[in-house]
């Protein structure tokens, strides 16, 4: 059974002058997923995550949040999503805690109750009186998503929530996204430029190019995709060529710059493939399983490449 759509944009487009930021955006965001939007600089991620919180306004198409489109709706839909677009909005020379309590104000939320368990809920309830300037990157990162938490939204959308960040930060911001997904039932939408990071921590990519939305997919659909294959290097590669074409009967494999073969067939009978070389006195000296990382999945689809959708 499918979850709900809780964000849906129907051919959203965003005009600058003859400049098309955004160019027929469609897509669908269900309860309780991770979302990754990728995209190089000036893709159009920004811009998507701008139009859907309100803070600019698409030149046409619409945008759906919790089965609501009118303006009225939205407004009043917009109260239960979270958004950190940019930089963080922290008030360097207050504490965490009065940096909350300053955003609670600002937003209405009375249940002041809310402050001790985001600060909680984001490892920051030890940092007392420490002022949010003095702070680390990762832990601005966290303050910054501990306001965006404060009204219990239902969607959260972080713009590069990992940039910058050393990898201890990294795997902190990981792991809280995570736990609220998983945990309190928050769906997030969230881009990065760290697509290796992000294959750890989405469960759904939505890859934007040049405003176009060109490929929405799974991870579990992406891992299917994702070209694994055997690399072979030896003593006699032009004999590995023959074993392969009349003792394997294959043809699934390339010949690589540096002359190493790339196997695509006979990846969960490596024996055979072993054992056929063995058998024709080939010395190996490489012999190994490898597959596509999500950085080189997105290159091929942006630049055309065949075979992706297959």
């Amino acid at each position: 059974m499918m979850s709900d759509i809780v964000l849906r944009t129907k051919n959203v487009t965003k005009k600058y002058g003859n400049f098309k930021a955004l160019d027929n955006v469609s897509i669908s965001i269900e309860q309780g997923r991770i979302y990754g939007l990728i995209g190089q600089n000036g893709a159009g991620k920004t811009t998507l995550m701008r139009a859907v919180a309100g803070l600019t306004f698409p030149t046409s198409g619409e945008i759906e949040l919790f089965k609501t489109s009118s303006q009225n709706g939205l407004e009043d839909r917009r109260k239960l999503m979270g958004t950190m677009i940019e930089d963080p909005a922290i008030i360097g020379h207050l504490s965490a805690e009065d940096n909350l309590k300053a955003q609670c104000l600002l937003k209405g939320v009375k249940d002041k109750a809310i402050i001790d368990e985001v600060l909680e809920l984001v490892g920051l309830h030890h940092t007392g009186k420490k002022k949010a300037k003095d702070f680390s990157l990762g832990m601005k990162q966290r303050l910054g998503i501990a306001i965006t938490l404060l009204n219990n939204p239902k969607i959260l959308m972080l713009d590069e929530p990992i940039n910058g960040l050393d990898p201890k930060g990294v795997v902190e911001i990981r792991n809280l996204l995570k736990d609220l997904c998983h945990n309190r039932g928050i769906t997030i939408l969230l881009s990065s430029h760290n697509l290796s990071e992000l294959f750890q921590t989405v469960t759904d990519f939505i890859i934007i190019n040049h405003g176009h939305v060109i490929k929405t997919i799974s991870r579990d659909e992406l891992e299917r995709h994702i070209y694994k294959r055997l690399v072979i290097d030896s003593n006699d590669n032009s004999k590995v060529i023959e074993v392969l074409n009349n003792e394997l009967q294959t043809k699934k494999y390339s010949v690589q710059d540096n002359n190493v073969i790339h196997l695509y067939d006979y990846i969960n009978d490596k024996e055979r493939v072993s054992k056929a070389l063995i058998d024709h006195d080939v010395i190996v000296t490489t012999f190994m399983t490898k597959e596509d990382t999500l950085e080189e999945y997105y290159l091929k689809l942006i630049h055309g490449e065949r075979g992706l959708d297959e």
